[in-house]
């Protein structure tokens, strides 16, 4: 992605805007590089997908960039539709390693983000979340986590 960030940026005809585009799409494919290695660096899920949503938004933003350039007539069309086949490819990739990322790996971070609270342990890390005197780590076992409902 970063080596058609850097072409769409070299078409990018002079204008005000140039700079600004420049800075937006070279940027943030820049910071979707670094975010993937953010998060295949660390193995807790909370910080892996924190990675990932920083790289989705960087995505977007430069998305934007690339269809603001051809907006102002700076940039031609076809790189706007290359940018978003890129896109779509890596759109597709992205879900299929957001899916692969261990969520039973991880801990409280006390702000109270879940990114996935579809099941009962990540109901009741949720519940101790903001509790440090219920929250203790030495007696920590799957007993916490049972659901009494359930026989």
């Amino acid at each position: 992605m970063l080596e058609l960030a850097e072409a769409i940026v070299e078409a990018i005809k002079e204008d005000d805007h140039k700079e600004w585009l420049a800075s937006e799409i070279i940027g943030n494919a820049m910071m979707v590089q670094a975010k993937i290695a953010n998060a295949e660096g660390g193995g807790l899920y909370s910080l892996r997908m924190e990675n990932a949503v920083l790289i989705k938004y960087a995505v977007y933003n430069m998305r934007n960039a690339v269809i603001s350039s051809e907006m102002f007539n700076l940039n031609n069309e076809d790189y706007v539709d290359l940018m978003r086949e890129k896109i779509e490819e890596f759109r597709l990739e992205f879900v299929a390693w957001i899916r692969s990322f261990d969520k039973s790996n991880d801990i409280p971070d006390n702000w109270a983000i879940r990114f996935d609270t579809s099941t009962p342990e990540q109901e009741k890390l949720e519940e101790l979340m903001f509790d440090d005197d219920k929250f203790d780590f030495d007696n920590f076992d799957d007993d916490d986590f049972t659901d009494d409902d359930e026989e």
